[in-house]
């Protein structure tokens, strides 16, 4: 969980907006989405940082910050493997990832394979969880 001290030095970061995915305007960027950037900026150094929040296309309540997906680029990511490289993304979210944060998806990239590929994955649509699996509504 977010400690309160953490929680009210980001809430001026929080006036900042982003564009929403569907394209309707800005929309504000939260407490939970701001320490995430700023402690993946801070840790690593990034060349390109990309956030997204997908809390809004699951079953979460209106702006919820639960689900994410990260591209970040960095030069700390030279020589480690994929494994090692989400271990130091879940290392320097462990606190968002301990509370707030219910999924975070990572694409972590040498600036050489940005240079490749420059493109973030999409996430497939929620199904609901095990409701859908159970056959209920």
């Amino acid at each position: 969980m977010l400690s309160g001290q953490l929680v009210r030095r980001l809430g001026s970061m929080a006036t900042r907006v982003r564009s929403s995915p569907g394209g309707a305007g800005p929309e504000p960027v939260g407490p939970v989405e701001a320490a995430i950037r700023a402690k993946l900026e801070r840790a690593l150094s990034p060349e390109v940082l990309e956030l997204r929040n997908e809390s809004g296309g699951h079953a979460v309540p209106p702006g919820s910050e639960t689900h994410f997906r990260v591209a970040v680029v960095s030069s700390r990511f030279e020589g480690l493997s994929l494994l090692q490289r989400h271990r130091l993304v879940h290392q320097t979210l462990s606190e968002e990832l301990a509370g707030p944060v219910h999924a975070l998806a990572i694409q972590a990239r040498t600036p050489a394979q940005w240079k490749e590929n420059p493109q973030v994955g999409a996430s497939p649509p929620c199904l609901g969880g095990s409701r859908k699996t159970r056959g209920t509504p």
